[in-house]
């Protein structure tokens, strides 16, 4: 069986799977005999704790199979987004150490990038890291080291927030579709092409029926045409103005079109948890990642890819990616109380990280290209979005 027809498995099953108890996400990756991964492509659902089977309800057993695919469980424990408690680096800050938003405890510089529209460089970090989980205001002031390193405001200022995604929680009623907050928007033609059929005077317009969704679909069939040859590319992507990018579409050869597309969605879907940092000092920052080097071209995760990263708790590590396109929950700790919120698209990685390397890159360890961002994960697992998604949503190059 090939991954495209596991993706379409996991479409078709993936919210019946989540609403089993413990079960935390969903994704494609190689079965598992024994302990040893074989070249079978399965279905594997996440779970916090692995049960022997007579100890399950009839609730909480797994199909052996999905559409003729076998299916697989790996235990993961409770995913949480790598939040926690090192130096005050000067007068050069290399990406892979302690920043964050002066109000949260400590976070991991990923990486400088450029703004696709102004050629302006900015820090790429998590939400969580840079924007407080959506509690930040633009403008506010980012510190290295983070406060729980002991970093001080105003001492220890080093960038101001500048854009970021918003992050949709469950259960949230404010919003269903996360949205960047701070991406420019194209300013108006100063002299627009006229209509060549304009409506008589006499004849009246009618508006728009009350929720039609035609702007809805004209947007999301943009985007998954635009991203059609996006995985499978080390290249750069262009620019979108929109959060809800095609994460779906991980190293198929054609963009898959999951029915959760146009769900009503009850429950919000994340494609990302990113953020931009404008340093208040261009000349304090450099691009080289600690042990790991300069990076600048991207590439796409594929199953049993060895990575890296370097953050601020763990440092360097190496790890294989194990999932692609991954349904998971994950959860935050918030000014407002612990939430989740629900991610598509993602990446899971042998466990590689801990709380406080939130926003460190991660990299191929053969050719060092850029391949995600990591932003949560457990003892068991490290979690990241494909690089080119987070790109493309914020509007940036690496």
């Amino acid at each position: 069986m090939s991954e495209f027809q596991a993706f379409e498995a996991q479409s078709l099953h993936e919210k019946d799977l989540l609403n089993k108890p413990n079960v935390v996400g969903v994704g494609v990756g190689y079965k598992d005999k024994d302990g040893v991964p074989t070249d079978e492509v399965a279905v594997v659902v996440l779970v916090e704790r692995k049960k022997p089977l007579a100890a399950l309800t009839p609730e909480e057993i797994i199909p052996r199979d999905l559409e003729g695919l076998r299916t697989d469980v790996l235990e993961v424990g409770q995913l949480w987004a790598n939040q926690t408690p090192k130096d005050r680096f000067r007068p050069v800050i290399p990406a892979g150490v302690s920043i964050g938003h002066f109000k949260i405890t400590a976070g991991t510089l990923g990486t400088m990038v450029k703004d696709k529209r102004t050629g302006d460089m900015f820090l790429l970090s998590n939400n969580h890291v840079l924007a407080n989980c959506n509690d930040a205001l633009l403008g506010d002031v980012i510190l290295q080291p983070a406060a729980m390193d002991g970093g001080q405001n105003p001492a220890d200022v080093v960038a101001k927030l500048e854009r970021y995604v918003k992050l949709a929680y469950i259960g949230d009623s404010q919003f269903n579709t996360p949205e960047v907050v701070g991406l420019p928007i194209d300013p108006p033609t100063e002299n627009p092409t006229p209509d060549p059929t304009p409506i008589p005077p006499s004849s009246p317009t009618n508006p728009p029926a009350p929720g039609a969704p035609c702007d809805i679909l004209n947007v999301l069939i943009s985007l998954l045409n635009g991203a059609a040859g996006l995985f499978g590319s080390s290249k750069r992507v262009q620019a979108v103005s929109a959060a809800q990018v095609v994460a779906q579409t991980v190293n198929g050869p054609t963009p898959i079109l999951s029915t959760r597309a146009f769900d009503a969605q009850s429950t919000p879907q994340n494609t990302c948890d990113c953020a931009l940092g404008r340093p208040v000092d261009l000349a304090l920052f450099s691009d080289d990642i600690q042990q790991i080097g300069i990076v600048n071209i991207t590439t796409t995760p594929t199953l049993g890819m060895r990575v890296r990263k370097f953050g601020r708790t763990t440092g360097y590590t190496e790890g294989s990616i194990k999932l692609l396109n991954a349904t998971v929950n994950v959860g935050y700790a918030t000014a407002h109380g612990n939430k989740q919120a629900q991610f598509v698209g993602q990446v899971i990685a042998d466990p590689m990280s801990q709380g406080g390397d939130s926003g460190s890159l991660i990299v191929d360890t053969v050719e060092n290209h850029a391949v995600g961002l990591l932003f949560a994960g457990s003892s068991l697992a490290t979690i990241f979005t494909p690089i080119d998604v987070v790109l493309m949503t914020l509007g940036i190059d690496i």
